[in-house]
């Protein structure tokens, strides 16, 4: 008799290895996606164009190849990852390539009157960004960083090809000791499911509380 609890708490063992991958590749890409989208309008040609190279390295080139190049060929070059960090690398850059262009058009969203009143206040560029402009363009960043999110959790399956046992990697292992290929691959369908469900309704949640908060900067 097949042991269906136990192959479902396999994949439940993926699936905690799969949520791993996306809070650590989402905070990864959110930092990469801060930098290299202020990069992008810095007044520092040099850092101007070390994102624009990043941002067009990672959205032009496969996440595949990315994945195999940071574990199999940083190692070459002495940097040895395990496959949980290669896999949380190649995901934040890559999502954060993506999350750069969104956080420059956020910023470059802001009103002119919103940077008028800062110059009028005596805000320096630094403090103008801090108080006044990132404020406001968070909350116009937050549905297609929620997106993003929602990307990385899906590109996770491909860390299977190097042997992470994530969500994917456990259900083909399940299908191979069963032969029975409905049952693993519905389950982690409805477990990736309800993880992006889970994300796309923290978003929401978080983007009206912080509209409520900013009602008044930008009336």
């Amino acid at each position: 008799m097949t042991d269906w609890a136990g192959y479902f708490g396999l994949i439940l063992q993926g699936a905690w290895v799969t949520i791993e991958l996306t809070v650590l590749g989402c905070a990864l890409a959110l930092v990469v996606a801060f930098l290299a989208g202020l990069g992008r309008i810095s007044s520092s040609f040099a850092l101007r164009s070390l994102a624009t190279v990043y941002i067009e390295f990672f959205r032009g080139t496969s996440i595949f190849v990315q994945l195999f190049w940071v574990y199999f060929v940083l190692p070459l070059a002495g940097f040895e990852l395990s496959p949980l960090q290669a896999g949380v690398l190649a995901l934040g850059l890559n999502v954060g390539a993506y999350g750069a262009e969104v956080v420059r058009g956020a910023v470059q969203s802001i009103g002119r009157e919103q940077r008028e009143a800062c110059v009028a206040l005596n805000l320096t560029r630094r403090q103008s960004l801090r108080h006044v402009i990132l404020p406001q363009a968070f909350v116009l960043m937050l549905p297609t960083f929620g997106n993003n999110a929602i990307e990385l959790l899906k590109a996770t399956a491909v860390v299977s090809l190097i042997s992470l046992a994530d969500l994917t990697f456990q259900a083909q292992i399940v299908r191979a000791q069963t032969g029975s290929t409905a049952f693993p691959f519905l389950t982690i369908l409805v477990i990736y499911f309800l993880l992006a469900t889970l994300i796309s309704t923290g978003v929401r949640a978080l983007e009206r509380r912080l509209a409520r908060g900013l009602d008044g900067v930008r009336s």
